[in-house]
């Protein structure tokens, strides 16, 4: 099964991390409040980023991974600076 990592902006700037197999049906269930409880009342919330990780183990070092860095950094990512593919191959070579 392939597993994606993916980023949720909400409505007051801040970045949600998670990971899932379908990443349309997860951001689906986030915006009816079915998602997790830190995005429920949040307001309108945007798919900010979405990636490829593969394997369920490594998609979950990622998140961890991804969830240590800073605003800044993870504002880097969504910005497609290639942080993502950098993270991912550390992460690889492990």
């Amino acid at each position: 099964m392939l597993w994606f990592l993916y980023l949720i902006r909400t409505a007051d700037d801040k970045l949600y991390t998670g990971i899932t197999t379908d990443v349309a049906r997860r951001f689906a269930q986030h915006q009816s409040g079915k998602g997790a409880k830190a995005l429920r009342g949040k307001g309108e919330l945007t798919l900010a980023f979405s990636g490829e990780v593969g394997e369920r183990s490594l998609a979950l070092r990622l998140e961890y991974r991804i969830k240590q860095l800073t605003k800044r950094q993870k504002e880097h990512l969504v910005a497609g600076d290639g942080s993502f593919e950098a993270l991912l191959k550390g992460l690889r070579n492990d």
